[in-house]
């Protein structure tokens, strides 16, 4: 059932970072893919795995926050 998990999750990721272009909603899609795959590198062991998942969410939801709060000047 754990591999199951990772392999939505990976593939939850891959879908969404394809889709970016398509809206900013995909981006946040992609950091709750990160989530997903650090959670799952948690729930198997994967330390490091864990630490560059986390890393890539935040990255994510931070160009999610600065592409939802264009300020029109």
């Amino acid at each position: 059932m754990l591999t199951v998990f990772g392999a939505v999750a990976a593939t939850t990721m891959v879908v969404a970072y394809a889709l970016e272009g398509r809206g900013a909603h995909w981006i946040a899609v992609f950091g709750g893919g990160c989530l997903a795959t650090a959670l799952y590198g948690a729930l198997s062991g994967a330390w490091v795995f864990v630490a560059l998942e986390a890393i890539w969410a935040a990255i994510a939801f931070r160009r999610f926050q600065q592409t939802t709060n264009v300020n029109p000047a």
